[in-house]
Formats: C-alpha cells, sequence, structure tokens
C-alpha cells in the first residue's frame, strides 16, 4: 500500500512541477492524472496493489469534503453575498458539462470498429 501511494503522490508531484515550471493554466494533480493515465496505459493497467490502494482511497473519498464543507461553513457570508455568480457558474459549468459529454459519447458511436471486432 505504501508503494502505491508512494507512486499515486509522485504522479502529483510531477504535474506540480511541470504545471508551475511552465505556468500553465491547469492544476497539478490533473496533469498528475494524466502522466498516471498515460502511465497506466503504456504498462497497460494498474497492478493489484495500486488497484487495492485506489479503490481503499475512493471508499473513504467523502472525507476529503469535510474541509471544502468546513470552508463553506466559515465563509458563508461570502456565499450569500455572491449567490448569483456561484449560481451562474454552477448552473453553466453543469450545462457545458453535460453537452460536451453527449458529445463525445456520440462520437464514440460513431467511431467505426476494426474488422473482427464486434460493433
Amino acid at each position: 500500500m505504501l508503494s502505491a501511494l508512494t507512486q499515486l503522490l509522485i504522479f502529483q508531484l510531477a504535474g506540480e512541477v511541470v504545471a508551475r515550471g511552465l505556468a500553465l493554466p491547469i492544476p497539478g494533480p490533473v496533469l498528475g492524472m494524466l502522466f498516471l493515465f498515460i502511465a497506466l496505459m503504456l504498462r497497460q493497467g494498474p497492478d493489484k496493489e495500486l488497484q487495492t490502494t485506489s479503490q481503499n482511497l475512493l471508499q473513504h473519498l467523502s472525507l476529503l469534503f469535510v474541509p471544502a464543507g468546513t470552508g463553506i461553513m466559515v465563509h458563508l457570508h461570502r456565499v450569500a453575498d455572491e449567490w448569483l455568480p456561484l449560481l451562474l457558474s454552477l448552473l453553466i459549468s453543469t450545462v457545458a458539462t453535460l453537452v460536451v459529454t453527449a458529445l463525445v459519447m456520440k462520437l464514440c458511436q460513431r467511431a467505426p470498429t476494426a474488422p473482427g471486432e464486434a460493433p
């Protein structure tokens, strides 16, 4: 478990270093996740230890939302003052996510299959 956690943190660190080093507008953890995805594709999936550790982290994912919820409660007055921009950004981002997801799904359904593959 320790080596799998170390592996996850190294990819996150690599993403942070690249994002800050190149002054990219993409968060470091997102780049780290992209690097991890590429590494997993190259080695054709995660090993058993990484898979088990990831599942354990996902089971306790709700604990990671406690600091965010606490922050909202501490700054509730700011949320009350800026409710309209927050509401609009939530609505617009939700609609944009749904539209992009639908378009990607439609594109994937149209993708031609290779000979010998099931449609």
